[in-house]
């Protein structure tokens, strides 16, 4: 009796251990422990005895490997999820799927509207600390950018806007921007999660939140058309779910309340023709966003290419080849 219940109790010691959250330091040592909460710059960690305030410039990576009861940024009042990031901008979960009703619940606050001088979309948290994503078109050539949140209250939602929002990182030939709302003082943002765009499934069923026409917080359904469109030199989800202007920049949601692609363009006059850019390609962007990291004293950089010389020298008559001009 008294071997069965140390098994037990060793048992559920290694269970402990396995469900800490885990923090990689630069210099090698590996910290277990209870992430309370992190900020731009610091970790915090709970490990029993004391609570360590780590730098994130010390950290190599961390990891949430804790099951969480009730995470609200991820699928509020559905089944416990199991929440893994490392040391990136954006975060990812192991969500179980459930209906569009409660998704919208637990996801929606994580959607805001976009407004330039010019132009009208959507965009998304991608974690708590004002980091979000957009399309590239919705900002381009716009310094002047306002980000407004709508936030649950007891008798429906509250608007609140920011006019300082900074431009991190953008992708002109992706269509993708990065952008971070700097003034959100004591406004606490949900985020959502982004999924496996490589997991999706023809014929699966998604969702889309955005402010098509200006019209706020709209949810339009559908199924994955197909999981590869092919539109200049990318590759795209389509979808019959309704994609309007002002819906660039918001997500498409599966069943688990995750982001699998972002939405960027359709077609007005025929219904169930919209597309969205791969949730992996907005991972492999954040991921590499200081390839991409917004010139603010150059806010038109751009490229070009040039033609090779024997099709430049065709296209320029007055130059014979091997003579000078």
């Amino acid at each position: 009796m008294c071997k069965i219940i140390t098994c037990l109790f060793m048992i559920f010691l290694l269970s402990a251990v396995c469900l800490a959250d885990i923090v990689v330091l630069k210099q090698g040592q590996r910290l277990t422990g209870d992430i309370l909460t992190e900020k731009e710059n610091l970790l915090y960690l709970d490990i029993g005895v004391t609570v360590l305030t780590i730098p994130k410039e010390k950290i190599l990576e961390y990891e949430y490997t804790k099951t969480f009861e009730d995470k609200k940024s991820a699928v509020e009042g559905g089944p416990a999820v199991i929440e893994r990031q490392t040391n990136q901008l954006y975060r990812t979960a192991n969500l179980k799927k459930t209906t569009i009703e409660q998704c919208v619940d637990a996801v929606a606050e994580a959607v805001v509207k976009i407004s330039t001088p010019a132009a009208m979309g959507s965009g998304f948290f991608i974690n708590e600390q004002g980091y979000l994503i957009t399309n590239y078109h919705v900002i381009e050539k716009e310094t002047k950018i306002e980000v407004t949140v709508f936030q649950k209250v007891k008798d429906g939602f509250e608007k609140k806007k920011f006019k300082k929002v900074k431009i991190e990182a953008v992708n002109a030939f992706a269509d993708l921007a990065l952008l971070k709302v700097d003034d959100l003082g004591d406004t606490k943002t949900k985020y959502a999660c982004l999924g496996d765009s490589d997991k999706i499934e023809v014929g699966e069923k998604v969702f889309a939140i955005g402010n098509p026409l200006g019209l706020e917080r709209t949810v339009t359904d559908g199924v994955v058309s197909t999981k590869s469109r092919a539109f200049e030199g990318l590759i795209y989800i389509q979808t019959n779910a309704d994609i309007n202007p002002g819906n660039s920049g918001g997500p498409l949601f599966n069943l688990a309340g995750e982001v699998i692609g972002v939405t960027n363009r359709g077609y007005i006059f025929f219904g169930g023709l919209g597309f969205a850019l791969p949730a992996n390609d907005v991972k492999h962007f954040v991921e590499n966003r200081e390839a991409f990291t917004y010139d603010k004293d150059n806010p038109n950089t751009g490229f070009r290419y040039f033609q090779p010389d024997h099709r430049r020298n065709k296209l320029e008559p007055n130059i014979i080849p091997g003579k000078p001009d």
